[in-house]
């Protein structure tokens, strides 16, 4: 599972057309994991930006 997720994302890297990733999906699925070791590995700089998550009042 996690090879066909990270072979996705080479594709996504890959693409002449590519647009800005949104990784979207149910809690605690890996999601933040792979996207960081995603990063790790095929680029040099990485932004992460974590949405809908309220922020404390």
């Amino acid at each position: 599972m996690i090879q066909h997720l990270y072979q996705d994302l080479l594709n996504w890297k890959n693409s002449s057309t590519r647009k800005p990733l949104i990784l979207q999906g149910a809690r605690q699925v890996g999601k933040t994991w792979l996207m960081k070791e995603f990063g790790k590995r095929e680029f040099e700089q990485v932004i992460l930006t974590k949405f809908g998550q309220k922020l404390p009042q």
